[in-house]
């Protein structure tokens, strides 16, 4: 008999039973419901800011809404790499009061 390993199957959604989208938060490296998750997102004028709806246009990155995951994520720099350009303080900042005004 041979077992298999099913780690890396998608969760399904136990009343619909349709997969459950799954993103990477860049600050603790866990995968987790894209739901579950905030976006940060680089427009493709370069701004960098949170998106609260989740569809706003450019690149995205996804991070948890705990404050220990973005010290973690703006000490890793893992935004300047997500991204492909330098990130200033300010923007960080501002991306830590929008995570904490919620």
């Amino acid at each position: 008999m041979i077992l298999m390993m099913m780690t890396n199957m998608p969760e399904k959604n136990a009343s619909t039973g349709r997969k459950v989208p799954t993103r990477k938060c860049l600050g603790c490296n866990e995968m987790k419901p894209k739901r579950e998750l905030i976006r940060v997102v680089r427009s493709p004028e370069g701004a960098i800011s949170l998106d609260k709806t989740g569809k706003a246009n450019g690149r995205g990155a996804y991070m948890c809404p705990d404050p220990e995951c973005f010290k973690k994520l703006r000490k890793r720099k893992s935004l300047e790499r997500a991204f492909k350009c330098q990130v200033p303080a300010e923007v960080y900042e501002g991306l830590e009061a929008g995570l904490e005004g919620g």
